[in-house]
């Protein structure tokens, strides 16, 4: 081949070769580009939930309250606003209402009285707050919250919590506050026939979220187990059982029965699957509900990563969940949907 010619033919070849580098690099561009502005993800609750068990009037009405929570949330990131804030004021709606069994409509203890728990991480330098066993605060999360940034502690508990909530000027009311004539019915049927069912081990709320500059951030609230135990405190407000946040990482939100996330460290195993082994949210999120199940539970999760992919992930039948992100809003309730 004549020395010109096989100089062209490089040429060519060079220019194709960086051709096809610049076409993978505008791929990875892309890819990044569809990445949410900021995503807002909900859970109200995991267990045996099903179809043919609910009105349409009751499926209307839990709708419209995910729907609620999530433009609560919204609200937050569309103004600029951080993932902690979103997800703060992504459960508020739910602790006020009282188809949750958080805040207002929260389970009875055994005493007949209500202790609720609540949690929040914010992933930028994991900073948490919890509090557990409170009886006098309106919204247990505007508590953990506080816990996070007016202390220089991680959680208070049962009386000790309701000073400090009290101390730094979060709304509180009487006990009686939380009580709903549906759950005194569940608390009667319970010390009655000494049995739990499903309804009655779960119903936690919470929610993850990633914002415009990438921060991460969950939050989870609950009443607890119907007639448990004074005292007694599930995965809820423990950071890496139902609560966990890590920029980069994930956020993860869990519900359902409490004593084997804990066992599970569900939060902080998806996290840390997602982290060291590099699976996806979805793929670690399963693989710890899956040692859940061995141990005997279920339950399920909202999950968010670096990249704002999102997924839920439950082994129940069923698990009120919403997202929303400035491409639009879904919610679902059942196991097929």
């Amino acid at each position: 081949m004549p020395i010109c010619a096989l100089a062209l033919s490089m040429v060519l070849i060079a220019g194709c070769q960086a051709s096809s580098v610049i076409a993978q690099e505008g791929n990875a561009v892309s890819s990044e580009s569809e990445q949410p502005e900021w995503r807002l993800v909900i859970h109200g609750g995991a267990g045996v939930i099903l179809r043919e068990n609910m009105t349409a009037e009751r499926e209307a009405a839990y709708t419209a309250a995910l729907e609620t929570a999530l433009e609560a949330g919204a609200t937050v990131l569309r103004d600029g606003g951080s993932a902690v804030d979103a997800v703060q004021a992504a459960v508020i709606p739910m602790e006020d209402d009282p188809l949750f069994n958080a805040g207002q409509g929260a389970v009875f203890t055994a005493a007949a009285e209500h202790e609720l728990d609540a949690s929040i991480m914010s992933g930028a330098e994991r900073d948490a707050g919890a509090v557990a066993g409170v009886k006098r605060v309106k919204n247990p999360i505007l508590a953990a919250r506080a816990v996070m940034d007016q202390s220089e502690h991680v959680m208070f508990a049962g009386a000790g919590a309701d000073v400090f909530a009290e101390s730094v000027g979060i709304e509180m009311v009487d006990n009686s506050y939380f009580d709903t004539d549906r759950r005194r019915q569940s608390l009667e049927r319970v010390l009655r026939e000494r049995v739990r069912n499903d309804a009655d081990r779960h119903g936690t709320v919470g929610a993850v979220a990633i914002d415009q500059f990438g921060n991460l951030a969950a939050a989870t609230t609950t009443g607890g187990m119907t007639a448990k135990a004074a005292g007694r405190i599930g995965d809820s407000p423990l950071i890496g059982a139902a609560t966990y946040a890590q920029n980069g990482v994930c956020a993860v939100s869990a519900t359902g029965h409490g004593e084997y996330f804990i066992r599970v460290a569900v939060a902080k195993t998806i996290c840390a699957r997602v982290e060291l082994a590099g699976e996806s949210v979805g793929d670690a999120a399963q693989n710890a509900l899956d040692q859940v199940a061995e141990l005997g539970g279920d339950g399920g999760v909202v999950v968010i990563d670096g990249n704002g992919e999102y997924e839920y992930v439950f082994n129940s039948k069923g698990m009120y969940r919403g997202m929303i992100d400035p491409e639009g809003m879904e919610t679902a309730i059942f196991e097929q949907e």
